[in-house]
């Protein structure tokens, strides 16, 4: 695939930059892949509001578990299980109340 490219002039200084400066330019690509800009640019809006609607209504299922039982819930083999259906269990109310709204407008 390089030999396509090895005429422009591009490619050819690039041959002669050396390999710390290549490494430098490597490292740097790499810092800036791991920014939060990169990440920005990747996943879309919409995708990071679904994800931290989510990890709020975990958060709160949490909390209030922990209010009603007591500390000692979260160290329970089930603690996972049960936050998962409370989570599951207010997503499914909640698209049903939605397809209610639908059905009525």
């Amino acid at each position: 695939m390089l030999n396509r490219f090895k005429n422009l002039k591009i490619v050819q200084k690039l041959q002669q930059v050396s390999p710390k400066l290549k490494w430098l330019m490597f490292n740097q690509m790499q810092d800036y892949k791991i920014n939060s800009e990169y990440i920005d640019m990747i996943f879309s809006d919409t995708d990071k509001e679904v994800n931290s609607d989510d990890t709020r209504l975990e958060a709160m299922v949490r909390d209030s578990l922990v209010k009603e039982f007591s500390l000692d819930v979260e160290n329970m083999k089930s603690y996972e299980l049960l936050v998962d259906a409370v989570v599951h269990n207010l997503k499914k109310k909640q698209l049903q109340a939605a397809d209610g709204e639908e059905e009525i407008a």
